[in-house]
């Protein structure tokens, strides 16, 4: 274990040096593969990122920190201990550690090993990014608790007019299997009872999408600027530096862990725009670009979680949309409409 130790350190010291952007792929075994593909909420992540950044702040060697952090039970921290000390690189190691966030960690190891960055502050940095970003999707979900709670209930009540028909002496069950209009009432019902179910479940999916950690973009350039390095430079080292990330989606486009679309969306940086703009500016004014382009990723942080928000308040409302539309219509005609002509037919006969 002695001699693995020292062979991962010395490998990980002479990629800091390196030029190459993107360390070799070395073989992995099936198993570390088929566990690498765990999905991990972005808290979780954080809060191994952060502790790995504590340890190294206290100059711990990386590869001993992720030992640490094995030993002390994190499962993604043993599938990054045991994948370094099969031969894999360390950038590499981490972004197959799990989805998600993982990748983001993985490029961010892989920029700042390439440009000499101090690895620590950039991983705090991060845990901040990809804690803000799953507290922001927690508020979310607490906000959309209630509104999506109360449109599955609203969702029950055609089906419950047909019980309560029946409990009061109606002859509903009759009405809708034998009668004509009654099939025609049954059918027409139950298709506004799909209509509601998936219209609701496309609102509230809508409400709840998520948008990744906003700013990374912004961060991982600024992990690459505070390593000493010039703007294109690092804009060329992040570009090299995310085939990391896309090396492990590849990985899981091929055994179907994940959908392509959803490794598309994770691979589209969010905010080039604003990066460009924040890099214009520092070349305008003469003045560091690191400092601004955080503060340019805090203000995206903040500006998604408010969306978040606005759009997980306006669901209340939209829900409205599909109740009166097709649940309260399937109320009608499962409910009320059997029991008149139930009604009618009694009338008839006895006429």
């Amino acid at each position: 274990m002695g001699r693995s130790l020292t062979r991962i350190t010395g490998s990980a010291s002479t990629r800091t040096s390196s030029p190459a952007p993107v360390a070799s792929r070395a073989p992995v075994s099936p198993r570390f593969r088929a566990s690498s593909r765990t999905p991990a909420s972005s808290a979780d992540v954080a809060e191994t990122v952060l502790r790995l950044a504590v340890l190294l702040q206290a100059g711990v060697a990386p590869a001993r920190a992720w030992e640490h952090l094995a030993r002390a039970g994190d499962p993604a921290a043993r599938r990054v201990a045991s994948a370094i000390d099969g031969g894999m690189p360390l950038p590499e190691a981490v972004a197959n550690a799990g989805t998600g966030a993982w990748r983001e960690v993985g490029v961010a190891c892989q920029v700042a090993l390439v440009v000499g960055a101090p690895l620590a502050d950039c991983l705090r940095g991060l845990a901040t990014a990809l804690r803000d970003a799953q507290e922001a999707a927690d508020d979310v979900r607490v906000t959309l608790a209630e509104p999506a709670g109360t449109a599955r209930l609203m969702s029950w009540l055609p089906l419950l007019a047909v019980g309560l028909g029946a409990a009061l002496g109606f002859d509903t069950f009759g009405t809708l299997f034998a009668n004509p209009l009654g099939l025609a009432c049954l059918g027409a019902g139950a298709m506004l009872i799909l209509a509601a179910h998936r219209w609701t479940k496309r609102l509230v999916r809508a409400a709840a999408r998520s948008e990744g950690a906003p700013g990374l973009d912004a961060e991982l350039i600024a992990i690459a600027l505070s390593g000493g390095v010039s703007i294109d430079r690092a804009r060329t080292v992040v570009q090299d530096a995310r085939r990391v990330g896309a090396m492990a989606d590849s990985a899981d486009a091929e055994t179907g862990s994940r959908p392509a679309t959803a490794i598309s969306e994770e691979r589209a940086p969010a905010g080039s725009d604003d990066v460009d703009a924040v890099l214009a500016l520092s070349r305008t004014a003469g003045v560091p670009a690191v400092e601004l382009l955080r503060a340019s990723a805090a203000h995206a942080r903040h500006r998604a979680r408010v969306e978040a928000r606005l759009r997980a308040a306006r669901l209340s409302s939209r829900l409205l949309i599909p109740l009166g539309v097709c649940t309260l219509p399937a109320f009608l005609l499962l409910g009320v409409a059997p029991m008149l002509l139930s009604v009618m037919s009694t009338m008839s006969v006895s006429l």
